[in-house]
């Protein structure tokens, strides 16, 4: 018991860190800042930096799986397909709720900080049992978005993760600065709006977009 409460002081702590300070901060601070005397405990419970960024990931995974498996089983007894914005709601709205209902305040910032990590950005982890719901959500999002070219499809995908955790991270800086409120539903629709039209926007015709033009 005393170790499993040790690591998940060393996960909390990991979190609001790298949301803070970005991955590279100390190893050393994480522990102390987890309460742990010894620098070694950060390697004898993850093992590496990369294992401790996995370990935060996972830990969170557990609580957004369930309510996003709860939102898609909603959807499918409405008996109505979910769309583009329902698919959306299902994957973003329990990170909202990630701070209105446990309070946990720094995830989108650690998710934006560690983008490029393997534990957010590598394809083979959607086949794993605890990301079901972000398979299911991916796999009717790549259906909603038929009438474009696939290799358009597939970048703006991909980029809809970068869109996320920036966009959540902005809306939870906000939040801690009191220019905004966690649990803005609000807010929330608008950003789920910005998502899904950037995902469906419509394709320039070729040549639209000048290649030597400047941005001024």
């Amino acid at each position: 018991m005393a170790a499993t409460a040790a690591r998940e002081r060393i996960i909390v702590a990991a979190e609001r860190l790298i949301a803070e300070h970005g991955r590279s901060v100390p190893l050393r601070d994480i522990a102390a800042a987890a309460g742990q005397r010894n620098n070694s405990a950060i390697q004898y419970h993850f093992g590496s930096r990369d294992g401790l960024i996995e370990a935060v990931v996972e830990f969170r995974l557990a609580t957004l799986e369930v309510r996003r498996l709860e939102l898609l089983a909603e959807q499918a007894g409405s008996g109505r397909p979910p769309g583009l914005h329902g698919l959306l709601e299902a994957l973003v709205v329990p990170m909202f709720e990630l701070a209105e209902r446990h309070g946990i305040r720094h995830y989108a910032r650690f998710l934006e900080q560690i983008h490029p990590h393997p534990a957010v950005s590598d394809a083979a982890n959607l086949g794993s049992a605890g990301r079901t719901s972000v398979r299911v959500i991916m796999q009717g999002l790549d259906r909603e978005l038929t009438t474009l070219p696939p290799r358009l499809r597939v970048r703006r995908l991909r980029a809809l993760t970068t869109m996320l955790f920036a966009l959540l991270a902005d809306h939870e800086r906000a939040a801690e600065a009191g220019d905004a409120r966690a649990g803005d539903a609000q807010a929330w629709g608008e950003i789920i709006d910005m998502l899904a039209g950037s995902l469906a926007a419509p394709v320039s015709a070729p040549g639209v977009v000048s290649r030597g033009a400047q941005v001024k």
